[in-house]
C-alpha cells in the first residue's frame, strides 16, 4: 500500500451521478483499503451569483451555453496543492490510453474538471489544466461519465486494488500494446466449443506461447493500428 492514499476531486454540475459509481466494486473496495480518497464537488458551490450560475452565452454568438470561468477557477485554486494535477475531460483532448492510466495512477493528487454545455471558457484551459484528455471520437451530454472511465481505469492499477499481486493487472489487453489472449475457464467442452489442448496440459512454457500467438491474432483481426504501431 502507498503511504497515502490518491486523492481524486471531480469538479462537476453533477455530483450525484458519481454516488452510485463510487459506492460499489473496485472503487468501494479502493477507498475501503485506503488506496483512494474520491471526493465529488459540485461548480456551483462557487459559483458567485445567489442563483449558483456555471454558464453564460459564448462571445461572437453561436448555439448552447460556455461554462464560465470564475467558478472553475475558484474550485481549483481552492483544492490545487504542490503536486496536483488538473485533467480536463472534452472531446478535443488527446485520446486517453493505458498508457495514460499507468502514468496517472503515480499522481498524488488529481482534480477532473467534467465540462458540460458548449464547452468551457478556453481561459481555463490556458490557465488550469495540466492535460486535456477524450476518451472517444464522440461527444457526451458532459465529462462526467468520462471523468468516472478514466478514474476507473486509474484506480484499479493502485497497489493491492485488484489483489492477484501485479500480475492481475500486468497481463491484461494494452499492457504490451495488444489485446489480452483468449481465456476459458470450466466445463473444457461445452456445446461442441472445446478449451485449447495447450491450456489444459500443465506446461507453463506452452501455455506462455500459445498465448502471445493468440494475442497477436486477436490484436490483428479486431486492431490492427496496434499491430502496425508495434511494427513501426
Amino acid at each position: 500500500m502507498p503511504d497515502a492514499p490518491l486523492r481524486i476531486d471531480v469538479v462537476t454540475l453533477f455530483p450525484e451521478m458519481f454516488q452510485g459509481f463510487a459506492g460499489t466494486s473496485m472503487l468501494k473496495r479502493a477507498s475501503g483499503m485506503g488506496a483512494v480518497d474520491l471526493r465529488m464537488v459540485d461548480l456551483r458551490d462557487f459559483a458567485q451569483d445567489a442563483r449558483r450560475t456555471a454558464d453564460d452565452r459564448p462571445y461572437g454568438g453561436g448555439p448552447g451555453m460556455l461554462m464560465k470561468p470564475e467558478p472553475i477557477f475558484e474550485a481549483v485554486e481552492a483544492l490545487r496543492g504542490p503536486k496536483t494535477r488538473v485533467v480536463l475531460m472534452a472531446p478535443s483532448g488527446r485520446r486517453f490510453s493505458q498508457a495514460d492510466a499507468r502514468r496517472l495512477s503515480k499522481e498524488s493528487h488529481l482534480v477532473f474538471l467534467c465540462g458540460h454545455y458548449e464547452g468551457i471558457d478556453a481561459r481555463v484551459g490556458e490557465a488550469l489544466v495540466s492535460e486535456t484528455l477524450s476518451i472517444g471520437d464522440y461527444v457526451l451530454t458532459n465529462g462526467t461519465l468520462p471523468a468516472a472511465v478514466v478514474i476507473d481505469a486509474v484506480v484499479r492499477l493502485l497497489p493491492g486494488v485488484l489483489g492477484g499481486g501485479a500480475e492481475a493487472t500486468t497481463e491484461e489487453s494494452f499492457s504490451e500494446d495488444m489485446l489480452e489472449y483468449p481465456q476459458y475457464t470450466r466445463p473444457p467442452e461445452f456445446r461442441g466449443m472445446r478449451v485449447p489442448e495447450v491450456l489444459q496440459g500443465g506446461d507453463h512454457k506452452a501455455v506462455a506461447t500459445w498465448r502471445r500467438r493468440a494475442a497477436y491474432r486477436l490484436t490483428a483481426r479486431r486492431r490492427p493500428d496496434l499491430v502496425a504501431k508495434k511494427k513501426a
